[in-house]
Parts: structure tokens; C-alpha cells; sequence
């Protein structure tokens, strides 16, 4: 692997020694935990030795930095051991629903797939790949800000429903068993250190670390991913869900009589579509669950190793779809003077993903449609026929992700120094092979390689400082740091090879002879005509140079303020704006200390408070640059071919926009006043914060410059605003040593948004299917309101036009908001929320004697979302027969989804097109509260420390995703993607029930 070498030299960790706060005589945590639990994952069952283990004691020292100083912020500790139950193979899946203010979506239960995590609402508008990739929080593994994929392949799609490559969930490769302490920081307060890139909030992970003492811990799991039930149908009984449309409107009352009816419903003696469908027995499966974890750990106090190893599988229920994960990580300490310490750590990570086969994602990967007049049949033996065209070919992908830190650190007492090198690099690989027999005598071939790459250097000094008469506590620190991204990608596909038995060696790779000379033949296709040869090759590169200086003041153990400075520059702002500087101010006050000194009700009352500005980075590098060139000619079906057979073509950027000069920083002005309590010996935890974000500066694309071919101008302007309320209360409502213990947390987040200003001072505009409008939410809908149905020519007001086309009987009920007798976009109204607007879990635990039992809800309240899937389905005269994306039917066409009877029967050969998705008729509450686990465990260490001279032995069960209630009618109200679409296309999150077994030697 590329650069490989790099990251096995140098490894990295990157320490963010915070405020020593309110630390003396204050240890508590906020929220639901305490910061003996924020350490207990170090610790483990040997705290006797942590008083002998100076090399651990220095890492416990830092989470006890971290946990004071996040009293000054809103940040939440989460238990990465009981994370590590449950069977999820991404770190999204891990934390949905345990932070109150973390959202996360999960278009897909293909395992694998990306999904999308939001902090505290989104912060613009998500108009594509672009912004949602702007809205994602920052993920921090040992300190390293992890790299993910970047946008910009999108470039080369023309849709973007997966990007090129093996479009891998890159946050599948962090293992749980290998974590020691999740932290979800939500204001600049507490995400502030780790700059712009910060800006939509951070998540902490830190490993776990060596000990002296021989440790060593296996971890495994065993489940079933259960099928779902499903209700298949055939060509009759679409046949006659199409009838009651040709009883109504048209003449004689017979599909048979229509020479568009579709050949494959027309047939009624076709066995094909009008036989047994029982095609769900090839497309869904009871699939396979597991994963194992052996880390093992020891050395001295002066040095000491931990090497770990792991295998998780998640098969897919639906398509044959999973994926594995290979991991491995080691990390070491040494102290080989009593002032230094040198610590290093590299994390590798295999992911071996078997996508699905669907329709629609190979025809946008091949840019190429093929005959769409029938779908695949749902009977099992012509359909199982079709799948053995797949094994002709092959789908390989496959992604390698590495990280390391290499970390020096001097320690004089009260002057604190290091230096840290780092390096996360991924990359990935997809290898395509498609039969003629799969595309109509043409077959297809496909390679693509794609990496990204952060480098980062990291120096940091502290100085710590207490008054004679120890009232007054100062805390100074200044860093520094330089970070390297690139990205960078190479994609070749071709069509009509000369037969199926050649599936490689779609270019010559060589450009050398062996003789050392040229090789004039490099990259020219040799199993497929160079004319129906294409390749694609990009690269963009960021880099960010940073400064910042901190200081804390505690005074008396009741007051606490910091101060925080940053200046960032970043390559990818126009030169007249590099540098940007960010303050942030934070306080807090020990209102425990204050006034309740020794009040036994009130254990501890903290009130805080942090505003502040965070710069906010530009995604692409040609916003720096201003008016330029690129390679940006196209046609339907390739959005960009930089080369015709070998003719390179160069033009200005018209589809992507014009990018003048004068382009200033986006920022975030944040806003968090925060109340944290611990109550009643404290059994009551109490955490509550009001926050408010305002992003401004943003950028956006205004329809402008069509005169000189432009689509649109890249301008500066845009604000949007979130603002809201987390809360979380966890309460030890049973609590007994040997009898029954009950503890129940509870974690809301309430958030609205709306758009402040927009570029130019425009009130208003129109992009695409958005509409977005000063004053409103910017994550509504833009519809028009369906009132029924017109059953006659007289229910029709006189001269009802829809866009200048006479409305007739059969055709919508659409209101005319202006009143001026002709329904188009001005009457269309922002209704529905893509977003919930509260979201959140409750999970409960119960103990008795060695047994525990959890049940975890999950929930989103006040989200809607678009019911497309039905839309396609009722609208089935426009998109039958076509050769566009539109009229692809996947296998799952076959299975009975959704409420008929809730939609009217309008005409569907109306030309106002009265199924047409812009319309509330689609829009749905998709509220919901999920059981999404149900635990039960037994613990059997003392039965393991008499026999088997274990320190810990623990053994559950659990079953996940156990019920939904909801009023939505579709698959799954979780089944939507960024847009709040639900196309149907999303494959269903199983039901799973695991066994696992926890051991420590």
C-alpha cells in the first residue's frame, strides 16, 4: 500500500492537556458520569496497580484534565463497553441515540454504507454530497482528526446516490473493544482546540491503554441478522391495481386494449411475472453476525505494549449484501527518563465489502442503460437465473485504513512540552466486472483506486501555575500545528471487451518497457476498444496552519473563566483572506461552592457558560482560486470527460459555477449556557444546556451569468441558525447493594433552524426542488397542497389551469394559495422537516443479585418525510418504458409496501402528471420511537476467579431493533437519505439476536 511504509516509522498521538478548571477538590462529572467511570476502562479490575504504574497514571491524569475541563463545556461521556454489546459494524450505529444533541441517519441496513452524523441540527441547507460532507462533526481517534472521503469524486456522476469507489463507511473500521473513553463535545468550549475543522462539534475516542500488570482481555459475540417478512406479489396482482385506473378513465375498461400496457403484465400465462412469485427466497436470508476481540497487555513502569486483535462480519439480510473487518492495533509507552515519555501507536483496518446488486446503483456506476422495459421476474427460477449472470463477473472492494502517532513528551513539573507527528491515511480500491449477458451483448469493466491522506505535526507547551495561598489556579498553554490533506483519485471504465472470459488488464499499466525505454502503448486499453475507454483522474490537496494560546483562571475553587485564541490559514481561502481568527470565552461557577456548601441534597450545582467564533473551512480549492479553468465538458450520462480518444478539452467551469475574487471566511458564532446538577447523594444527575449557532458567510451557488454560460455564481452571503436545548437526566431510581437496582437516563435534544440572510440580500430562491426563504426552516419541503380530487368536469373552477395546462375531472385537488386560477410554484408552501425536531434515547438498566437486564428506546419526533417509493408506484405510466433512472424497477417492484388506499385515484395519464412527488400527498409523519435493544446479562466472575483464575468473566444476551411504533406507512421511517427522500431503495435494518461472552485474564 502506498505510503504504508510512512505510517509503520511514524506514529502519533495528540494530547489535548486542557484547563485544570475547577480540579482541586471537584472531581465530579456532569451529566451521568463521574470521572472514576470516565477512567474505569483503563483501570479495569487492577486499580491496586495504577499507584505503581507511572506511565498509565500520566494517561489518567489526562482524562482527569479532559473531565474537569468539559465542566466549562457541554460534552458527554459515553460507555464504550456497553457500546460494544451491541452488533453494529459503524461508529454511527454505535452512537445513535445515546447524546442528546447527536442526530445520526442511516439511509441503509446495507451493511457498511455510509451514514450521516449531525451535532446540534445542520448548519446549511443539504443541496448535495457537498454540503452534507460540510455538516459532518470531526472525529478524533488518540487525537488524531480522522480523514474521510471528499466530495469532489461526485464530480464525475451524474447522479450521486453512492460515490466512485467502494463507497465504505470509513468510520466501519473503528472497533469498539479497542476504546477506552467516547467524549461528545458540542460547544466551542470544549471543541475549540481542535479548530475550524471542529466546527460542527467533535467526537473523542481514546484507546485503551497499556498497563504493567499482564492483561489480557477476549471479547466475542455470535447473533443471527433476522430476514424480514415481507408479502411478494406478481404480474396479476399488479395487473389489477393497474385495472381500477383503466375502469375510470378510460373507454372500454381493458389494459389489454393498450398498445403501451407493458409486454411482461400483458401476458397472463407468463410464468415468468404471472407465476409463483417467491423470489424473497433468493434476495433476503437469515444472515451471519459475529465479531471477536483478543488484546493483550503488560511490560513495566517503564515500559509497556498492548497489541490487539479483531474480526467482525455483518452479512446483510437483503442481496447478498456484508461486509468484514480485519483490525489490528498496537501501542507502546516508554519512559526512559523520569521527564520523558515517548508514546506511539498504529491502528490497521481491512474492509472486505460484498455490495448489493440493485439496478439502480450498477446503472449509475455505468453510466449505461440498457433495455428497462421489464423488471427482473419474481419467480425463483428465472430470477435465480439472472443472479448467475453475476457469477460471470466479479465486484471486489476492498478499503485499507491505517493511523498512527509517533508522540514526545517532556514533563518538568509545572512546564509540560510536546510534539506529536501523525499520520491517517485510507484508501480504496473497486474492481468491476459486468457479463454481456447482464447488459444487452455489451460487457462493462471497471478500476478504481482512490486515497486520502492527512499528515500532521502537533507542538504544545503548558505552564501550570497556584498562588502561595492555593485560592488561585492558572492554567497557559500554546500550540501550534500543520496539517497536509490529499485526496486523490483514478477511475477507468469501458464497455463492449472483446469477450467475457478477459476481465483484467482493461489498460496497460506499464510505463516502462523491460528494457527500461518508454512503453508507448501506456495506458492504452487492450481487452477493450479505445474509443469506448474512459478515465478519470483527480487530485485536490488542503493544507491548514495553525496557532492558538489558551489561559485559565480558577479562583477559590468556585470560579473559573478561559480564554482561548486561534489564528488558521488554510490554502483553500482566496489569498486576500488566509488567515482567519477565532476567540472563544468560557466560564463557569461552582454554584455548590457557592451557596450549598453543606447542603447534603445538593451534591454538586455547576452554571457555565462559552461564546465564541469558529472559521469554517472551504470543501473545494477552486473557491481560492477565483476565475479559472477546468475540465468540465459533458453530455448526458458523463457529466465531465476531460478526453476524447486521446483529444484533451479544456473550458471554464460553467456547470459548476463562476468563482469571483473578494470570497471572505465562513464562520460560526456559537452561544451555550449550560446548567449541571447532581442531586440527592447523587442519585439524580441533571444536565441541561440552551445553545445557539449562527453560521455566516456561507456560500451559495445564485443562478447567474447565463449570458456567458454560466449556471450559476459562487457567492458569499448566506446565514442560517440553530438554536435549541439538550437535555439529560439520569436517575438511580432503585438503588441496593444485593436487592434490585434500577438506573434510567433520558437524553432529548430540542432544535430549530431557520435561514438568516441570503447572498445579495435576496429574500428568497429557488434551487432545483428547494425553495428556501428568509425567516423559514431550511430544512422544509417545497409542496403543493393536495385538497382530493376533481370527480367531475363541473367539480372544476372554470379556466383551473396547472401551468398554463387545463386541469379536467381525475386530476388533483391542488390549492390555488394566490387565487389566480393557475396552479404553479407560487403556489407551492414549505411544509414538513427533513430534520426531527427532537430526537433522542432513554435507556434503562436493572440489577439484581449477579444479573442485569437493559432496554434502550431510540426516537425522532416531528420529522417528515417524502413517500417516493409510492409515488413511483402510482405513477406508473410515466415511468414505464423509459431508458432514464426514473424507470428502473429493482426485484423488490415485487413487494407489497406501503397503504394503498390512502391516495385518491387520480388519472395517471393526465398531462399535469397528478402523481407527481412536489406535493403533500407524499409527505408523511415519520415520527417513531424504536425498541432498539433489549439486553440481559450474567456476571460469573467470582465463579471464574475460584475455577479459572479470571478476573472477569460476563456472558449476554440481546435483541436489537425490536419494534417500531410509528404512523408512517412505508418500509422504515429510518429508511431516508439526506435529501428526506425514502425512494425504497434503502435495505431494511434487521432484527438481530447475538450471544456474546467477555473475559479478562
Amino acid at each position: 500500500m502506498r505510503y504504508l511504509w510512512l505510517c509503520l516509522v511514524f506514529f502519533n498521538l495528540l494530547v489535548i492537556n486542557t484547563s485544570s478548571g475547577l480540579a482541586k477538590g471537584n472531581e465530579g462529572k456532569k451529566g451521568n458520569l463521574t470521572y472514576s467511570n470516565s477512567i474505569r476502562h483503563i483501570k479495569g479490575k487492577r486499580d491496586t496497580t495504577v499507584a505503581k504504574d507511572s506511565l498509565l497514571k500520566e494517561s489518567i491524569n489526562v482524562l482527569k484534565m479532559r473531565s474537569v475541563y468539559n465542566r466549562l463545556a457541554d460534552s458527554v461521556n459515553l460507555d464504550p463497553g456497553a457500546l460494544a454489546t451491541f452488533p453494529g459494524i459503524s461508529l454511527q450505529q454505535l452512537l445513535k441515540g445515546k447524546s442528546a444533541g447527536l442526530y445520526v441517519q442511516e439511509p441503509s441496513g446495507e451493511p457498511g454504507t455510509i451514514q450521516n452524523m449531525f451535532i446540534r441540527g445542520a448548519p446549511m441547507p443539504l443541496l448535495s454530497q457537498k454540503e452534507l460532507y460540510m455538516s459532518q462533526p470531526l472525529v478524533v481517534l488518540d487525537g488524531i482528526p480522522l480523514i474521510t472521503e471528499h466530495p469532489f469524486a461526485f464530480d464525475i456522476q451524474q447522479y450521486d446516490y453512492n460515490r466512485p469507489g467502494p463507497a465504505t463507511n470509513i468510520f466501519a473500521a473503528i472497533d469498539m473493544n479497542n476504546i477506552a473513553s467516547i467524549e461528545v463535545l458540542k460547544d466551542l468550549a470544549a471543541s475549540a482546540i481542535y479548530g475550524p475543522r471542529a466546527v460542527n462539534g467533535v467526537i473523542v475516542l481514546t484507546s485503551k491503554h497499556p498497563v504493567s500488570a499482564r492483561s489480557i482481555s477476549f471479547n466475542t459475540y455470535i447473533g443471527l441478522a433476522q430476514r424480514p417478512g415481507v408479502t411478494t406479489i406478481n404480474g396479476k396482482y399488479e395487473n389489477a391495481f393497474r385495472q381500477r385506473f383503466y375502469d375510470l378513465y378510460t373507454t372500454n375498461g381493458r389494459y389489454s386494449d393498450d398498445e403501451n400496457y407493458p409486454i411482461y403484465l400483458s401476458d397472463s400465462l407468463n410464468n415468468a411475472y404471472s407465476g409463483k412469485s417467491d423470489w424473497s427466497d433468493l434476495y433476503y436470508r437469515n444472515a451471519l453476525i459475529y465479531g471477536v476481540n483478543f488484546g493483550i497487555s503488560g511490560g513495566t513502569d517503564k515500559a509497556n505494549v498492548r497489541f490487539s486483535l479483531g474480526n467482525t462480519k455483518n452479512e446483510g439480510v437483503a442481496d447478498g449484501t456484508g461486509i468484514d473487518r480485519y483490525s489490528a492495533m498496537f501501542n507502546i509507552n516508554m519512559k526512559p527518563l523520569p521527564w520523558l515519555i515517548f508514546t506511539a501507536n498504529v491502528n490497521a483496518n481491512r474492509l472486505d465489502r460484498q455490495r448489493n446488486k440493485s439496478l439502480r446503483d450498477r446503472f449509475t456506476q455505468i453510466n449505461y442503460f440498457p433495455d428497462l422495459s421489464a423488471p427482473p421476474s419474481p419467480n425463483k427460477d428465472y430470477y435465480g437465473q439472472y443472479l448467475d449472470q453475476f457469477k460471470k463477473g466479479f465486484d471486489d472492494n476492498k478499503t485499507n485504513v491505517i493511523d498512527g502517532f509517533a508522540r514526545l513528551a517532556i514533563d518538568l513539573g509545572r512546564f509540560k512540552f510536546n510534539t506529536t507527528f501523525i499520520v491517517d491515511y485510507n484508501e480504496g480500491y473497486r474492481d468491476v466486472f459486468y457479463a454481456r449477458t447482464l447488459l444487452q451483448g455489451n460487457s462493462y469493466a471497471s478500476n478504481y483506486y482512490g486515497y486520502n491522506q492527512r499528515v500532521m505535526i502537533n507542538n504544545k507547551a503548558t505552564y501550570d501555575l497556584t498562588t502561595a495561598d492555593k485560592l488561585s489556579d492558572f492554567h497557559f498553554e500554546a500550540g501550534q500545528s500543520t496539517q497536509w490533506d490529499t485526496y486523490k483519485y483514478d477511475n477507468a471504465y469501458a464497455y463492449k471487451g472483446s469477450n467475457d472470459y478477459i476481465k483484467i488488464n482493461l489498460l496497460d499499466s506499464n510505463p516502462t518497457n523491460g528494457d527500461g525505454s518508454p512503453n508507448g502503448n501506456y495506458l492504452t486499453p487492450t481487452a477493450f476498444p479505445r474509443e469506448l475507454t474512459y478515465r478519470f483522474l483527480d487530485k485536490t490537496q488542503e493544507n491548514l496552519v495553525s496557532f492558538y494560546g489558551k489561559a485559565d483562571y480558577t479562583f477559590n475553587k468556585k470560579y473559573t473563566i478561559s480564554a482561548i485564541m486561534r489564528a488558521d490559514g488554510s490554502s483553500n481561502a482566496q489569498p486576500t483572506s488566509r488567515w482567519f481568527y477565532s476567540p472563544v470565552l468560557s466560564a463557569a461557577w461552582s454554584l455548590k461552592n457557592e451557596f450549598f456548601k453543606t447542603s447534603n441534597g445538593i451534591n454538586d450545582l455547576i452554571l457555565r457558560a462559552s461564546a465564541g467564533r469558529m472559521g469554517r473551512l472551504n470543501a473545494y480549492d477552486n473557491y481560492a482560486q477565483g476565475p479559472q479553468y477546468t475540465a468540465s465538458v459533458g453530455y448526458t450520462g458523463n457529466l465531465t470527460v476531460p478526453g476524447y480518444n486521446a483529444f484533451a478539452v479544456l473550458t471554464r467551469p460553467y456547470q459548476s459555477g463562476w468563482v469571483g475574487y473578494g470570497i471572505p471566511w465562513s464562520y460560526s458564532n456559537q452561544l451555550d449556557i449550560g446548567l449541571d446538577a447532581g442531586l440527592l447523594k447523587n442519585r439524580l444527575h441533571l444536565s441541561v444546556d440552551y445553545y445557539s449557532k449562527t453560521e455566516k458567510n456561507m456560500l451559495l451557488g445564485i443562478p447567474a451569468f447565463a449570458e456567458y454560460g454560466y449556471t450559476q455564481s459562487i457567492e458569499s452571503g448566506m446565514s442560517v441558525v440553530n438554536s435549541g436545548v439538550d437535555l439529560t437526566i439520569r436517575g438511580d431510581i432503585l438503588k441496593s447493594r444485593d436487592g434490585l437496582s434500577w438506573t434510567s437516563t433520558l437524553n432529548v435534544n430540542y432544535n430549530k433552524n431557520h435561514l438568516k440572510s441570503l447572498p445579495r440580500g435576496l429574500q428568497e430562491i429557488t434551487l432545483g426542488d428547494r425553495y428556501l426563504k428568509v425567516g423559514q426552516p431550511v430544512d422544509q419541503y417545497w409542496v403543493l397542497q393536495n385538497e382530493g380530487i376533481y370527480n367531475s368536469e363541473a367539480e372544476v373552477p372554470a379556466g383551473l389551469k396547472y401551468n398554463g395546462i387545463a386541469m379536467h375531472a381525475g386530476d388533483p385537488r391542488w390549492k390555488d394559495v394566490n387565487g389566480d386560477n393557475n396552479i404553479d410554484d407560487k403556489d407551492k408552501v414549505l411544509k414538513g422537516h427533513m430534520l426531527p425536531i427532537a430526537s433522542g434515547g432513554f435507556d434503562n438498566n436493572f440489577k439484581y443479585g449477579k444479573w442485569d437486564l437493559g432496554v434502550g428506546l431510540y426516537f425522532n419526533l416531528g420529522r417528515d418525510l417524502m413517500n417516493q417509493e409510492m409515488a413511483n408506484r402510482f405513477d406508473f405510466i410515466n415511468r414505464e418504458g423509459n431508458s432514464n433512472i426514473t424507470s428502473v424497477k429493482e426485484v423488490t417492484f415485487w413487494e407489497k409496501r406501503g397503504d394503498y388506499s390512502k391516495y385518491p385515484l387520480y388519472n395517471p395519464w393526465s398531462t399535469v402528471i397528478p402523481y407527481r412527488i412536489d406535493q403533500d400527498l407524499f409527505l408523511e409523519n415519520a415520527s417513531f420511537v424504536k425498541v432498539r435493544y433489549i439486553s440481559l446479562g450474567y456476571d460469573l466472575t467470582q465463579f471464574a476467579k475460584k475455577n479459572f483464575k479470571l478476573s472477569r468473566l460476563y456472558v449476554y444476551g440481546a435483541v436489537n431493533n425490536v419494534f417500531t411504533f410509528t404512523k408512517y406507512t412505508g418500509q422504515d421511517p429510518e429508511l431516508v437519505d439526506y435529501t428526506g427522500y425514502d425512494t425504497g431503495y434503502g435495505q431494511p435494518i434487521p432484527r438481530t439476536y447475538t450471544l456474546g461472552v467477555k473475559v479478562d485474564f
